[in-house]
């Protein structure tokens, strides 16, 4: 009885220590800094907890940044429909999110506007950032 009950306690402490692992939105992100970004796309990671966009945006100097969009998790966008096809590489994209309070060039995406004009929610539900409906 005592085995188990050891071994119970030990799951739950496991399971609440990978909580503690998924950061939340205020953490990272900050939500008085919303930002839209028109640009090339580089790459796509499709992994999890989030996946990640990147592409190259060019700056009122002519100067082109590459730029990180970290994205809902790879099930949570198969869910809504959407392939890591739907996102070749050279593909000419607007993404809106909130900038990453470290300054560097780096968002928490909300949605992805793709040329055919299809708006996709990439972002991730209920981690506090502003819109979420937790």
């Amino acid at each position: 009885m005592k085995l188990r009950l050891l071994a119970l306690a030990i799951g739950f402490l496991a399971v609440a220590a990978l909580g503690f692992g998924h950061h939340a939105f205020a953490a990272e992100y900050d939500g008085n800094q919303p930002v839209t970004l028109k640009g090339t796309l580089t790459s796509v990671e499709w992994v999890n907890p989030h996946g990640w966009i990147h592409l190259d945006v060019k700056g009122p100097d002519g100067k082109v940044t590459n730029w990180a969009v970290e994205t809902g998790a790879p099930n949570a966008m198969l869910r809504r429909g959407l392939r890591k096809t739907d996102f070749p590489e050279g593909l000419q994209i607007t993404v809106e999110g909130y900038r990453a309070k470290n300054g560097t060039p780096t968002i928490n995406g909300t949605s992805v506007k793709l040329p055919d004009g299809r708006n996709l929610f990439t972002g991730s539900s209920g981690t506090g950032a502003p819109g979420d409906k937790q």
